[in-house]
């Protein structure tokens, strides 16, 4: 997906949101600002915003000195994303369709986008209650057969997580998919509130599946410059669920079977390419078309 001019305060937004965690000094803020506000004016709209986005944060780490500004976000995220799955694992234990109501689960945790939203926009507040409304949500016809059939046949499924917080969901998702079959990748290095190996490990992932980084600190996954292992995987496996707005923006060119995007729609530009209203919740297959039988 190409990066539309529309993007463009979005990443100013970002970028201040970022610098303003990662030091109190406003000429370093300016610094900064100055600095992100040049590289857009060169960058090229051909690419997805995610190349942005990785710009943005490296310029904030060099001139900061921060390597993750988000620390402390992303660990308060990843304890209320556990504490809400534990009030409301028993609604999908009893649940007629206790899959579908982990995929809804799932996508609807993609909330937790501080590339998307500020923080004081995404408070616990408004994540406990997407999450409690997300079971009685609806999604588009037919979708959740379409995925639980091909996860089902499936003997490998590489999973591409997104945010601190919501992977506590994936880990839900992931213990209804068939066991042992699962392999979760997270980004390789920090980058705004997206999970890696530590998130992972904070919501005991490596307890129901191989988890792997993609050896990047993209907040997407652009497979050139993603790590051998993460190619490898993306090539074998049966089945890939591309979780979140950044993995779609950086795959939804790509053309193979049985490639799942399940996200959350947060902004009017992604609303637009998926011809869909902001706040719904999406199951949609590549362009390689219909998954295998």
């Amino acid at each position: 997906m190409r990066t539309y001019v529309d993007c463009v305060p979005c990443f100013a937004r970002q970028a201040l949101d970022a610098v303003r965690m990662a030091t109190d000094d406003p000429a370093l803020q300016a610094r900064v600002m100055r600095r992100v506000l040049a590289q857009c004016a060169e960058f090229s709209f051909e690419l997805p915003p995610p190349v942005m986005g990785s710009q943005i944060h490296g310029i904030v780490r060099e001139e900061t000195g921060e390597p993750d500004p988000y620390l402390e976000r992303k660990q308060a995220a990843n304890q209320l994303g556990l504490e809400i799955l534990a009030a409301l694992r028993d609604r999908v234990d009893r649940a007629d369709d206790p899959f579908g109501a982990a995929v809804r689960l799932a996508i609807a945790a993609n909330v937790i986008d501080l590339g998307a939203k500020s923080g004081e926009e995404l408070s616990e507040a408004v994540v406990r209650a997407e999450l409690a409304g997300a079971l009685d949500k609806e999604l588009p016809g037919g979708a959740v057969d379409v995925l639980r059939g091909s996860t089902a046949r499936a003997h490998s499924i590489l999973y591409l997580a997104d945010n601190a917080g919501e992977i506590a969901f994936d880990r839900l998702l992931i213990e209804h998919l068939p066991a042992g079959t699962v392999t979760v990748a997270v980004r390789g290095a920090p980058v705004i509130n997206d999970a890696t190996l530590e998130d992972a490990d904070a919501v005991g992932l490596p307890d129901v599946a191989r988890v792997i980084t993609n050896g990047g600190a993209v907040p997407g996954t652009l497979l050139d410059e993603c790590g051998e292992l993460l190619r490898r995987c993306f090539a074998e496996a049966d089945v890939v669920i591309s979780k979140g707005q950044g993995n779609y923006e950086t795959l939804s060119d790509e053309k193979r079977p049985n490639l799942f995007f399940l996200l959350r729609v947060k902004c009017p530009v992604l609303a637009r390419d998926l011809e869909c209203s902001i706040g719904q919740l999406i199951v949609r297959t590549g362009k390689g078309g219909t998954p295998d039988p």
